[in-house]
């Protein structure tokens, strides 16, 4: 029996507004949000999925957008026409909200603890002690370690997914009908992803709470919703119960959501893309093991373009003036080889040292102990000459492009300015030439020469920087968390790159990720890293088959894997 309705949104209709000019950017959406139930609603960025989840809590910015038709009743009240002071008794009280950055929703100036407090002082007329109190239950409620611990710990003190559970116990404070959770694990490993999850929806079953639960990743849909609404350029293409929807969906736009993953079963050729489902163009070409073993006999019969022998990176730090110095080992007696050809696949949770490991190689953070040969060579402790000339043969493309680009350069000055600095093309206009046959390489065009980076999606801007890093013609390129900002359709398209590049150029990549789906795609080779050290290593496949290490075993049985 289908529960009552709990929020009905009705041909809602939204415009952005820049100057004098009105752009639709929601297009006549309905749908339903029953009492103790988890609606998903997915789709990639621009789908208008967090426009109107923001227009719910009506927390769109009045002077840039405007709803221009259509009604959202809530518990039978209309939200459209409800007053500020209403609106504020609803949210927090009624509808609650977290979102997908939870550093930038905390206040670093406060303890988590006082946070949680003043919102629960706002909404109810609990003393001081019983309002502590009730904190601490919160925090033991969303399974935060040493609740008492946390109370008093600041936003920075914490990791990641300890500070979105602090974000679910503030959302949870004052018993909402409705949550609302806006992509609240896309920043987070697959294990802590995992956790709040389960999370989730064990506090769904405990209150009876009604969720909608915002996210890019259908598989993940699977895990948690019992219907689901999929959006696509401002429209729903389609909805309906979680289960049929996995079974037999209907548009190609869910189609290619469904498919843009990287299988754990069949390894394609190709990662199909939205616009391969749209034009019917999909490649179905699967690599077998007998090709990868063959590739796997050219790339091994040969020695190491890289060799990492018992590296060590230790941190040193002081706790204050009469305090001793405390260390930390970020990197604990890694060794392994790199092979030219190869993919090298480095995986694990944040913090696990993969990062710090790619900086040492790079010689952007000096390794404590261990040595680093590239070609034979010993380039641990190299002068600063020759690591500016080893900085053309390795390479980075990093996990923000709109970080790493400077706003100011266009893309052409972005691409060709270390080009001429490592003496690659004997002047500008040949620097050029080159810039703009590496930029149709990646898939964009020569009119992007001249444009700045706030002019692209998330998409165009890292393939700018994948662009910037194969103009120096390296030799080796590390990947860090190069794809994990992008949405599925647009990671493989980026991934499908990366591949297409390293068979057309010969590129060896040490790919870094905590996706292992992604990695297992990628890789020929696996290092699963964990507390710094080397927990397992192996050809990718077989790792994920037969996994021998109960840590590795936890991160694959993490990853969503759909009905």
């Amino acid at each position: 029996m289908q529960n009552s309705t709990l929020l009905q949104v009705e041909n809602l209709s939204i415009s952005f507004v820049s100057k004098n000019k009105k752009t639709e950017v929601i297009h006549e959406v309905s749908f339903d949000v029953f009492e103790n139930e988890i609606l998903g609603i997915v789709g990639e960025s621009g789908s208008g999925k967090s426009v109107s989840s923001l227009a719910i809590m009506r927390l769109l910015p009045e002077k840039v957008s405007k709803i221009t038709s259509g009604s959202i009743q809530f518990g039978g009240k209309d939200l459209l026409s409800a007053s500020q002071k209403e609106l504020q008794n609803i949210r927090g009280n009624d509808i609650a909200m977290i979102f997908q950055e939870p550093m930038s929703s905390l206040n670093p100036s406060m303890t988590c603890g006082k946070q949680v407090s003043e919102l629960i002082k706002k909404h109810t007329s609990l003393s001081k002690k019983e309002i502590k109190k009730e904190v601490i239950d919160l925090f033991s409620r969303v399974r935060l370690p040493n609740p008492e611990r946390i109370y008093k710990a600041y936003p920075h003190e914490i990791s990641g997914g300890q500070k979105q559970r602090v974000m679910i116990a503030m959302a949870i404070s004052c018993k909402p009908k409705l949550l609302i959770a806006d992509e609240p694990t896309t920043a987070l490993d697959v294990t802590v992803q995992k956790e709040i999850l389960d999370l989730l929806k064990l506090l769904q079953q405990e209150t009876g709470l009604s969720i909608i639960f915002i996210s890019h990743d259908l598989a993940l849909m699977s895990e948690l919703a019992d219907r689901v609404v999929v959006m696509y350029k401002g429209q729903i293409v389609e909805n309906g119960d979680v289960e049929e929807l996995f079974k037999s969906p209907k548009h190609q736009y869910t189609k290619a959501l469904f498919n843009s993953r990287p299988s754990m079963k069949t390894r394609l050729k190709k990662l199909p893309t939205v616009s391969d489902f749209v034009k019917d163009t999909v490649n179905k070409t699967v690599v077998t093991s007998e090709e990868r073993l063959k590739r796997h006999q050219a790339i091994y019969n040969r020695p190491p373009l890289l060799e990492v022998i018992d590296l060590e990176k230790t941190y040193i730090s002081k706790q204050g003036f009469f305090k001793p110095k405390t260390q930390f080992k970020a990197v604990n007696n890694v060794s392994f080889n790199v092979y030219q050809g190869e993919t090298v696949g480095l995986v694990g949770e944040s913090g696990c040292g993969k990062s710090t490991l790619g900086n040492a190689i790079l010689q952007l953070d000096k390794a404590t102990a261990g040595i680093i040969k590239y070609k034979g060579e010993d380039i641990t402790n190299l002068d600063s000459n020759r690591i500016r000339s080893l900085r053309k043969d390795i390479q980075i493309i990093f996990q923000d492009p709109f970080a790493s680009l400077n706003p100011r350069l266009t893309v052409g000055q972005a691409i060709t300015e270390p080009m001429m600095v490592h003496g690659i093309g004997s002047n500008a206009e040949e620097r050029k030439a080159k810039a703009i046959d590496i930029l149709n390489e990646v898939g964009l065009s020569k009119e992007d020469f001249n444009k700045y980076p706030h002019e692209f999606s998330g998409g165009q801007r890292q393939r700018i920087g994948i662009a910037r890093t194969i103009a120096l013609e390296p030799k080796l390129i590390i990947c860090d968390e190069s794809v994990s900002a992008l949405d599925i359709s647009v990671q493989a398209q980026v991934l499908n790159l990366l591949n297409d590049l390293k068979e057309n150029f010969g590129f060896t990549y040490i790919f870094i990720s905590h996706d292992l789906a992604v990695v297992k795609y990628m890789s020929d080779q696996l290092l699963v890293m964990n507390k710094g050290e080397i927990e397992e290593m192996g050809e990718a496949d077989s790792i994920y088959k037969n996994p021998k290490k109960e840590y590795t075993k936890i991160l694959i049985d993490a990853i969503p894997k759909g009905l």
